[in-house]
C-alpha cells in the first residue's frame, strides 16, 4: 500500500494507473532544453517517485529533446510490469530552443521510433497528438487534425502504439478524432482559474476517458492566487498540494502528472493525495474558477 493510493486509479487504454502521476518534462535544462544540471538527481527523482508508487509517467522525446526519455530508460529500464509511459509527438524543437509544427506523416512516423528508440521499448503504450496549430507553445486552436492522427491510426494498427491521445485540442478536435478511433486519454492546460474545459472533462468522464490537466497553477491573477494560498494556510498546505488535491476531488478521470526536478519536491506533490479538502474550502476554491 502507497501513501498515494488515497487518491484511487483510473484506467488509462486497458491499465489501470494511480492517479498521482509524475511528468518528466521539468528534468531536461532551462526551457525544457539541454541536459539536466544535475544528471543524478535526474535519476534519483524518477526513481524515487516510482519507488513511492508511481505508474503513470509523463514525457516526449521532444523535451530536451531526447535527454528525458534517455534518463528514464537509464533509470527505470528494464521497466517494472505496472508503468505505463505515455508520450506525445506533433512537434520538434529547433536549435534556438524553439518548439516547432511537425505533424506531416513522416515526421510522426520519425517522432514514434525516436521514441521507441530513446525508451526502449518495442511499442508505446500510449501516444497524445499534440495539436500546434495556435504556433509555438499557444493553446488549443480549431481546425481539422484528420490527417496526423489517421497517420497514428496507421502506426497503431501497425503494433508501434497500443493505445491513442490527444493533447492541446478542443472539443471539436476531440470528437474528430474519436470518430476515427478510440482514444484513451486528453492533455490539456486546465487548473483552477483556468477551467474552460469543465465541459469536456464531465464528457469524457462519462465515456472512462482520462483527462490530464497540466499547469495545476498556471493562470492565476493575484487575487485568485491570495484565495488558494489563504486555503493552503488554513490546511497548513502548499498552494500545489491544495491545487492538486483540488484537481483530484474535480472528476474521478483527472489523473494528475505534476513535474520537478526535485525530490523533496516531488514527495511534497505527491502528498496532495491524501489531502482532505472540507467543505468550506472546496467552496472557496470552486469560486476561483467562476
Amino acid at each position: 500500500m502507497h501513501p498515494i493510493d488515497q487518491a484511487g486509479s483510473f484506467t488509462l487504454g486497458d491499465r489501470a494507473v494511480r492517479r498521482m502521476g509524475y511528468g518528466a518534462m521539468q528534468l531536461a535544462g532551462p526551457h525544457v532544453f539541454g541536459p539536466p544540471k544535475d544528471r543524478d538527481a535526474a535519476i534519483a527523482v524518477l526513481r524515487d517517485a516510482v519507488d513511492a508508487g508511481v505508474n503513470h509517467i509523463d514525457t516526449s522525446d521532444f523535451y530536451g529533446p531526447h535527454v528525458v526519455n534517455m534518463l528514464i530508460r537509464e533509470a527505470l529500464s528494464p521497466y517494472a510490469e505496472d508503468l505505463v509511459l505515455v508520450t506525445k509527438v506533433g512537434a520538434v524543437r529547433g536549435d534556438d530552443g524553439s518548439w516547432n509544427l511537425a505533424a506531416s506523416p513522416d515526421d510522426l512516423r520519425r517522432a514514434v521510433e525516436d521514441n521507441l528508440r530513446h525508451l526502449g521499448l518495442d511499442t508505446l503504450e500510449v501516444v497524445n497528438f499534440r495539436s500546434m496549430l495556435g504556433g509555438g507553445n499557444a493553446g488549443p486552436a480549431e481546425g481539422s487534425i484528420r490527417v496526423p492522427f489517421e497517420a497514428l491510426v496507421g502506426m497503431r494498427e501497425e503494433g508501434l502504439i497500443r493505445h491513442l491521445g490527444l493533447s492541446n485540442v478542443t472539443a471539436a478536435q476531440v470528437a474528430e478524432a474519436r470518430a476515427l478511433a478510440p482514444i484513451v486519454c486528453v492533455q490539456n492546460q486546465y487548473n483552477i482559474a483556468h477551467r474552460s474545459d469543465d465541459a469536456l472533462i464531465d464528457a469524457l468522464s462519462e465515456d472512462s476517458i482520462a483527462f490530464v490537466p497540466f499547469f495545476p497553477l498556471g493562470g492565476f491573477s493575484p487575487l485568485q492566487s491570495s484565495r488558494l494560498n489563504a486555503v493552503a494556510r488554513d490546511l497548513r498546505a502548499t498552494p500545489l498540494q491544495v491545487a492538486l488535491a483540488w484537481l483530484l476531488r474535480r472528476s474521478p478521470n483527472i489523473l494528475l502528472i505534476p513535474g520537478t526536478s526535485s525530490t523533496a519536491h516531488l514527495h511534497e506533490n505527491l502528498a496532495a493525495a491524501s489531502l482532505n479538502l472540507p467543505d468550506d474550502a472546496l467552496a472557496t476554491l470552486n469560486g476561483i474558477g467562476s
